[in-house]
């Protein structure tokens, strides 16, 4: 009797520890964005994977196609591929999103979040601040931020 008992008591442990690791589900590009402190909106929507060295903060996130939208009088264009290392409140050797500036296009090379304001860096030489909040929601390609203006006008 004791030993049905012990069989039946590993049974339930099994199936419990086993539907719990199902239930586990591998987290987003967006959700690890806002583990390192930073909004979802640094990304497009579209991203479809991720890949994510704790160790040294390698970070590589897959959009679903290259992207280009605007947001306020700047043309950012991202790559399928961005890659970068990441670590709290900062993204660095970022590699794969662009900014047209006049007619050149510069990369972004990483964002820094202090306090409420990001600063993203072209170059390493010149930089720009944008107030977090302009990124809880992610830009969608084509149309940034503004889709669902370009919808109720008929665009």
């Amino acid at each position: 009797m004791m030993r049905f008992s012990i069989i039946f008591l590993c049974i339930i442990v099994y199936v419990t520890v086993a539907d719990t690791i199902r239930v586990q589900e591998k987290l987003s590009a967006y959700d690890i964005l806002e583990q390192y402190d930073f909004p979802v909106g640094l990304l497009p929507k579209g991203a479809t994977d991720y890949k994510l060295n704790p160790n040294n903060g390698k970070f590589t996130a897959y959009l679903n196609q290259t992207c280009s939208f605007y947001i306020h009088s700047y043309e950012l264009r991202y790559k399928s591929i961005i890659k970068g290392v990441i670590s709290k409140d900062k993204l660095a050797k970022l590699n794969g999103v662009s900014v047209k500036v006049e007619l050149v296009w510069l990369k972004i090379v990483e964002v820094t979040r202090i306090s409420d304001e990001l600063e993203f860096s072209v170059l390493g030489i010149a930089s720009a601040d944008f107030g977090v909040d302009n990124f809880f929601e992610s830009p969608q390609c084509g149309c940034g931020f503004h889709c669902n203006n370009l919808q109720k006008i008929g665009l």
